[in-house]
């Protein structure tokens, strides 16, 4: 009778035993689960930061060059410092822009400018190069860079996209993630900025400066998260990809009576 109880005994601690052992290794894979999801959260985070920097920097830096010619030069650009187009693209010969509709109702600008190894860096051949570091051709006299977002036909993920003078019909991405530009653009004795579709084809030579706004997609995280878009509007992102708008005013510098 004796034995018998003492191996009872011994049985029900080693059910005990596993139980908390069992208790403790969820604990663990719970907190480790936990640990990763937070991770991930964090790196998508910064890589939407990221792009959004950048995109910012490289529209800015271009739309603040817009309408440069040099301090000798008595040659007219042959068309607008800046040209956009509201959910589209720019298309068409550097003299007579037109607008391609994007199906995401992204916007599309064009910045125009004299080409020089002022106003761009020099190619190895020391021609000026476009935005995307292409040499534009020695005969060229002004550059055109063509910025929009759409999503890639190889990878399907969003993308801010560039055409250049160097190899025009040919855009090509610059940061992944961005999913739409929003421009807005200001005119002086303007009480608000334009959209694109409100500004007349004749008043492009009078912009002063441009609202900019990048929306920029993360992940597939499987996450319902709320963000506020480029309009301003409070939206919840329904795909499980966080998402995050970054805002820049930018002043035209070649503009008369441009002011910061």
């Amino acid at each position: 009778m004796r034995k018998r109880a003492d191996a009872g005994h011994t049985l029900l601690e080693f059910t005990i035993a596993v139980a908390l052992g069992l208790i403790v290794i969820a604990g663990a894979i719970t907190a480790y689960r936990s640990q990763r999801q937070a991770l991930a959260y964090a790196i998508d985070a910064a890589r939407i930061q990221e792009a959004g920097v950048n995109a910012l920097t490289l529209i800015g830096e271009q739309i603040q060059m817009a309408g440069f010619t040099s301090a000798d030069d008595t040659a007219a650009l042959t068309g607008p410092p800046l040209f956009g187009c509201a959910a589209g693209r720019p298309t068409g010969t550097g003299a007579s822009l037109t607008c391609e509709a994007l199906s995401n109702r992204s916007d599309g600008i064009a910045v125009r400018y004299r080409a020089d190894g002022e106003s761009t860096w020099l190619a190895t051949n020391g021609q000026a190069t476009d935005c995307l570091g292409q040499a534009i051709g020695a005969s060229a006299e002004e550059v055109l860079n063509r910025f929009h977002a759409k999503a890639s036909s190889s990878t399907g993920e969003p993308e801010l996209y560039c055409e250049g003078t160097g190899k025009i019909g040919t855009a090509q991405p610059l940061v992944e993630g961005v999913e739409r530009l929003r421009l807005r653009y200001w005119i002086p004795g303007a009480t608000q900025a334009l959209d694109a579709a409100a500004l007349p084809r004749e008043r492009w030579d009078a912009v002063v400066a441009v609202d900019l706004c990048v929306l920029v997609r993360g992940a597939a995280l499987s996450r319902r998260v709320r963000y506020v878009d480029c309009d301003g509007a409070s939206l919840i992102a329904s795909d499980g990809r966080a998402r995050q708008a970054f805002w820049r005013h930018v002043v035209l510098r070649n503009a008369p009576g441009a002011q910061s």
